[in-house]
């Protein structure tokens, strides 16, 4: 029987990747956006005002930009993590729409409307930034149409009284800006349900596997099993008249239990076939999704690593950082000194953190005894950290 192809979880990997690098795009390109806009519209401004009074309108106009695009960067971090979590785990409205960054967002919103002179600007900002709050569905969409119908008003209105800030090109990027970012949180809204379908059909497909796996197992040890029922029955009639036949029998019936051991060993091989690098890249992947910052450090020779060992423990080191972890970073290491493959995961336990503290750490402890590793914890305030010992020709039998 062959292995399983190590493709799959390359291909998941480099997918998973791909999804961050799109979200970075798509949250730089908002962000930039809106310095364009910004900046636009403080030139306009700066042409039409009074030279006495430019510095105070620079330094106005800096601070205010600056801490919008401060609480807009916040904002999208938030919305990024807040779309992994599952609809009842996401933070209720008054954390969305009260939040410091949203106040921050809208207050500045108002001075740089006051400065410039422009309601349009304000709704428009204002807008955008109620844009980067996750509403129910079709709310934003339905608020973003009335607002763009209101911006073309405002400019309108502004036309005709002429204010100094008429200018075609920026109040064309005032009306759009809203209507831009929203945009923009669609496409990424869309990549990240194209990333939890992915992840569910790596799910499922695992699934498949250990399904198809047992129902082999099932298959196999049902047939040896039904023979050596009819071979031990076989001696023990045959053991008063024909003692021979019956030790022979007997014979029959331990080699079929060594063919079925034998046949369990090898689907046991096929299904811990993933390679160690192919692990730890996916647990890496699996936690930067949560919202951590991960350092991968992996030796470049651990494809020879005891992945049967230290697989389990590096999916359950995972398991444990992403329920009872609660922080912001985690590191993931492997690294061989002589005969012994040294593995670490290390993280920063929030507040009320019970990492450590559960079973997973005691069957983690007992596999790796069994082969002669070790286990070491350390944990402090702002640290926890798990080093696992094996020999390197550890493995489980």
């Amino acid at each position: 029987m062959t292995s399983p192809d190590p493709t799959p979880t390359r291909t998941a990997v480099s997918l998973a990747r791909g999804v961050t690098a799109t979200g970075w795009y798509i949250a730089s390109s908002m962000v930039a956006f809106l310095l364009i806009t910004l900046f636009m519209w403080g030139v306009v401004m700066l042409v039409a005002r009074d030279g006495a009074r430019d510095a105070v309108f620079v330094v106005g106009f800096l601070v205010s930009s600056g801490a919008l695009t401060a609480a807009t960067v916040v904002l999208l971090a938030r919305y990024r993590r807040d779309g992994d979590l599952d609809e009842r785990d996401r933070p209720g409205w008054r954390r969305r729409f009260l939040s410091l960054p949203v106040i921050g967002a809208l207050a500045a919103s108002v001075v740089l409307a006051v400065l410039c002179g422009s309601i349009l600007l304000g709704a428009a900002l204002v807008g955008s930034t109620l844009c980067l709050v996750r509403w129910g569905p079709g709310i934003r969409w339905r608020g973003v149409v009335l607002l763009e119908v209101a911006l073309v008003a405002l400019w309108i209105l502004e036309l005709s009284r002429a204010v100094p800030s008429d200018s075609f090109v920026t109040a064309l990027f005032a009306v759009l800006l809203p209507m831009t970012q929203a945009l923009s949180l669609w496409s990424w809204d869309v990549v990240l349900e194209l990333d939890h379908a992915r992840r569910t059909e790596a799910r499922l497909a695992a699934v498949q596997e250990r399904l198809r796996l047992a129902g082999e197992l099932h298959d196999l040890q049902g047939h040896h099993l039904q023979v050596i029922a009819l071979q031990l029955e076989l001696a023990e009639r045959m053991i008063g008249r024909d003692p021979d036949a019956a030790a022979h029998q007997i014979a029959l019936a331990r080699a079929s239990v060594d063919e079925a051991r034998e046949g369990t060993r090898s689907l046991a091989g096929r299904f811990r076939g993933v390679p160690l690098p192919d692990e730890l890249a996916n647990a890496a992947d699996l936690l930067r999704a949560a919202g951590l910052e991960v350092t991968l450090d992996v030796a470049a020779d651990a494809a020879s690593a005891p992945a049967d060992l230290l697989g389990p423990v590096v999916r359950e080191c995972t398991t444990n950082v992403l329920k009872h972890g609660g922080g912001r970073w985690a590191r993931l290491g492997l690294e061989r000194t002589g005969h012994l493959w040294r593995l670490t995961a290390a993280n920063d336990p929030g507040a009320g953190s019970t990492i450590g503290a559960g079973a997973g750490l005691e069957g983690i402890t007992h596999r790796v005894g069994v082969v002669g590793g070790d286990v070491t914890t350390h944990r402090a305030d702002d640290r926890f950290e798990l080093v696992v010992t094996v020999p390197a020709a550890g493995g489980i039998a």
